[in-house]
């Protein structure tokens, strides 16, 4: 760099050059020149984290008569300018730096700082003010779950609501719909569309309310532990407190310290547990992604049951080719978020004593996922369920000539009359009532009381 293109910064190691437009410090500029591995940066959810966090330590030091007024006023006015992302650009770190993430808490202090004392016209210490009562060991793993629990109370709850309440609605509208069930990609017993696609509704309900039952443990913070757990240069209401202004300023109501600040500095546990339904709720829409695309299949060789909006041409050399793109991105979705959850299970492994030491990678992985999964969820819904339309004349062929209802009769008949009537049916490609008619003295009132499809979705015994 030219002189006119940087300035001298210090720091407990001596002097470097910054760049002069940047609002960062020696310690970040230490790292980024470190860590030029991945170019992926600390994700926008984290670094608003960090604002809030920052914004709230410098209330509760203010709260606690550490800190002066005017400074807490400047730190915190910065603070959430960087909580909006008014200065993104300005946190360059790589996401595979130290463990701890001390980097990216240094490089908000420093940025914070920089701004706080130029808005005041007095120097705003990055360490000595910024960071008071804190450390980057309980603010790091603070800012996993506070940006978590936003991310998932603002961006993935309500995705999956949404993705519920289309499900419903498309379950309702075709809930008359009787279609051949199948076990093991075979034929089956009958059941609605619309059963099918409540259950499809069960196991995103299922995967909020496990979300649900972890946030209380997300909510848990480590700020107020410092260096090690206990403490030290902290005043004992001090994680408290912020987790009280956390609370207020985010909406979320269950932000406390947590019960052991040991155990938050050291393992990772709780955004392992998340990351394990988030990967819970990647294999549900994986499956239901894999069922549209068979439904959807064909048109003419395949099942056909449906047919996806046509959202794009499908190939380059196949013209009128239409692909179930929807799905296909949907499942793609549940593979990253599979290895997500790999990851950040390695990561929590890695506490050493009183600190794990893969945080950002958590942090980023986590954040990865719950993001992904919000928008897949909408896109599911509003790109592929809301609008499918149902081939009846498809659904009709296969289920009279399913050779599987013959099951209703067994009761009656017996299973191994059932097992010739079946075969036979299916031998000669003809309906199981043709066929049991010939074979057995049913009467044909019998028989279309007992084989009628939509009789046999309701489920009991029908003789």
């Amino acid at each position: 760099m030219s002189d006119k293109a940087y300035r001298i910064e210090h720091d407990s190691m001596g002097e470097l050059k910054v760049p002069r437009d940047a609002l960062w410090g020696a310690q970040t500029q230490r790292a980024v020149e470190n860590f030029q591995i991945s170019g992926l940066t600390m994700p926008r959810q984290f670094i608003a984290a960090l604002g809030l966090v920052k914004w709230a330590a410098a209330g509760a030091n203010a709260e606690l008569g550490l800190m002066k007024s005017e400074i807490a006023i400047g730190v915190q006015n910065a603070a959430l300018t960087v909580a909006a992302g008014d200065h993104d650009e300005h946190f360059p770190i790589d996401v595979f730096q130290t463990g701890s993430g001390t980097s990216s808490n240094m490089n908000a202090n420093e940025v914070i700082a920089h701004l706080a004392s130029d808005a005041l016209g007095i120097e705003v210490h990055p360490n000595d003010h910024v960071n008071m009562s804190q450390s980057s060991n309980d603010v790091i793993p603070t800012c996993v779950h506070v940006s978590a629990a936003i991310a998932i109370h603002s961006r993935l709850l309500p995705a999956l609501e949404h993705l519920s309440k289309v499900l419903e609605s498309k379950a309702d509208e075709t809930r008359d719909i009787v279609k051949t069930g199948r076990t093991h990609l075979m034929d089956a017993m009958p059941l609605t569309l619309g059963q099918e696609l409540a259950g499809w509704r069960s196991q995103v309900d299922n995967a909020a309310a496990r979300l649900r039952d972890s946030l209380p443990r997300l909510t848990e913070l480590a700020q107020g532990g410092t260096a090690v757990g206990t403490g030290i240069n902290a005043h004992p209401k001090f994680g408290a407190k912020v987790a009280v202004l956390l609370a207020e300023r985010t909406g979320i109501d269950g932000f406390r310290p947590a019960e052991s600040s040991f155990e938050a500095l050291s393992s990772q546990d709780t955004a392992v547990e998340i990351s394990g339904q988030l990967r819970v709720l990647a294999v549900s829409l994986t499956k239901i992604a894999n069922d549209l695309r068979w439904m959807n299949s064909g048109p003419l060789a395949g099942i056909g049951e449906i047919e996806l909006p046509a959202l794009q041409p499908g190939s380059s050399i196949m013209p009128g080719k239409i692909n179930p793109v929807i799905p296909e991105a949907v499942a793609m979705v549940g593979a990253q978020v599979i290895g997500n959850d790999a990851t950040i299970a390695i990561a929590g492994m890695s506490g050493n004593f009183q600190l794990n030491v893969m945080l950002p990678v958590v942090a980023y992985n986590l954040l990865q996922s719950i993001e992904l999964l919000a928008r897949a969820c909408r896109c599911l819904a509003d790109k592929a369920i809301a609008d499918f339309t149902v081939n009846i004349g498809n659904i009709n062929r296969a289920l009279d000539r399913n050779p599987i209802l013959i099951t209703a009769l067994t009761p009656v008949i017996g299973y191994d009359k059932g097992a010739a009537i079946a075969k036979k049916a299916y031998a000669e490609g003809r309906s199981i009532k043709d066929v049991a008619r010939e074979m057995t003295d049913l009467s044909d009132e019998e028989l279309d009381r007992l084989l009628d499809p939509a009789a046999l979705t309701e489920g009991g015994i029908k003789h």
